[in-house]
């Protein structure tokens, strides 16, 4: 069973087959609960499972990573245990390739730059810190970004996290002065009407671990009026 891009039970599924299941999450959800008390993707998903494939009882379904709930993209969930802890494996071992697309209204420093930070996090106001230089309780941050397109006000990068740190993208973007649209957290002026940010997980890649293929996922961006004029 293999499923492409479909719109069910309020979900737009990328792909599926009986190992994993790839939502463009939107970027009000949270993958996972927390303190919100807020319906979380996951439970949807589960949800998803259960009715269309008329399941009794409760659904395994494992979280495999999350993207920041102002965020938008693709996001993996695991079908089956073996399924989860291999992809916690290729995740460990970065074996899963992922890019994102990031609207700024700054101009980056150069066209194309890998950038290298120390981050380090704060949990009571959940943000990072942007170091240069490596610091008491630090992780080592890379990104790649190159500029793809530009608006008369906007400018649309791509970007390809070699690290996966929280708030990583975010917090290195706004570093180099050009925070994502939308994003107050991180020094943008105004946020969106739709509470998300500019920034979405455009493409994640990997060799399935059960199938032993290559898989490539791609996530359509929301749709608004600055995602259809620069993607």
């Amino acid at each position: 069973m293999k499923n492409k891009h479909k719109n069910i039970h309020g979900l737009e599924i990328l792909y599926e087959d009986n190992h994993i299941i790839a939502i463009n999450k939107k970027c009000s959800d949270i993958v996972q609960d927390d303190k919100t008390g807020d319906k979380s993707l996951k439970d949807k998903v589960s949800e998803y499972i259960k009715i269309e494939y008329n399941k009794p009882g409760n659904v395994f379904l494992g979280v495999i990573h999350r993207i920041d709930r102002p965020v938008s993209g693709v996001v993996l969930f695991a079908k089956t245990s073996k399924a989860l802890s291999r992809f916690n494996e290729l995740f460990k071992n970065k074996e899963i390739q992922k890019s994102y697309w990031a609207i700024v209204k700054k101009n980056p420093p150069n066209v194309k730059d890998t950038l290298i930070h120390y981050l380090t996090r704060n949990q009571k106001k959940n943000k990072s810190t942007v170091h240069d230089r490596e610091v008491a309780n630090s992780k080592k941050a890379i990104l790649d970004y190159e500029l793809i397109k530009t608006t008369n006000n906007y400018y649309l990068l791509e970007i390809d996290l070699k690290t996966g740190r929280h708030h990583q993208i975010r917090a290195q973007m706004a570093k180099i002065g050009c925070p994502i649209k939308g994003d107050l957290k991180y020094g943008y002026q105004r946020s969106n009407k739709t509470g998300g940010i500019h920034l979405h997980a455009c493409k994640i890649s990997f060799i399935h671990p059960v199938k032993k293929e290559h898989i490539t996922i791609n996530a359509p961006p929301p749709n608004d009026v600055l995602w259809n004029e620069l993607v």
